[in-house]
């Protein structure tokens, strides 16, 4: 992949991975320019979303971004506060995160997950207007979902390792096991 490809990604949408019936939605900041490129969420290396998923025990298996489909088979999907892609999280307007958090509160009430799970806490807090918002499961529900804010898989985040991070998504695992909808054992 050259820089004129990631460069021409600019500003693409990347379809959400998503199904009727989900118990974890989980939730970017918005897609990157290899993810945009490529088509696949959480795409760049150096991301830790998928050895994160695996340590955690949401999936049984590492999965490659190009395999972001099987995730439904495990009643989990994906999609992003901000759906334009772009080099930077921080080249997104704070109209662009509140705006998202609109249309995100919307494609929840219509799909109904168990948890909607935003990864990062910034990009939450920006969406929803929740300032003090931290780590982990949050009072304010859409419709019948539960929210939970997990740390940013990004390689830029330093604060937290691959082992600590999976403690945080095996919280939410475990959480999500405990009251699931009908169908997904």
């Amino acid at each position: 992949m050259t820089a004129a490809d990631l460069e021409a990604a600019r500003d693409r949408i990347v379809p959400d991975v998503v199904t009727g019936v989900l118990r974890v939605l989980f939730c970017g900041i918005n897609p990157g320019l290899m993810t945009a490129a490529t088509g696949h969420h959480f795409a760049r290396p150096g991301n830790r979303f998928w050895p994160v998923l695996h340590l955690s025990g949401f999936t049984p298996r590492l999965l490659k971004p190009a395999e972001q489909e099987e995730l439904l088979t495990y009643g989990l999907g994906i999609t992003n506060v901000v759906a334009r892609a772009t080099a930077r999280a921080d080249e997104l307007s704070a109209e662009e995160y509140r705006e998202g958090g609109r249309m995100l509160a919307g494609k929840v009430e219509r799909l109904r997950p168990r948890w909607l799970a935003v990864v990062g806490v910034t990009a939450y807090r920006a969406a929803f207007g929740e300032r003090r918002a931290g780590i982990g499961p949050q009072e304010r529900t859409i419709g019948g979902s539960r929210i939970w804010v997990l740390p940013n898989p990004s390689g830029l985040n330093a604060h937290w390792t691959a082992a600590t991070m999976a403690e945080e998504f095996g919280r939410l695992r475990a959480a999500s096991r405990t009251d699931t909808p009908q169908g997904l054992g």
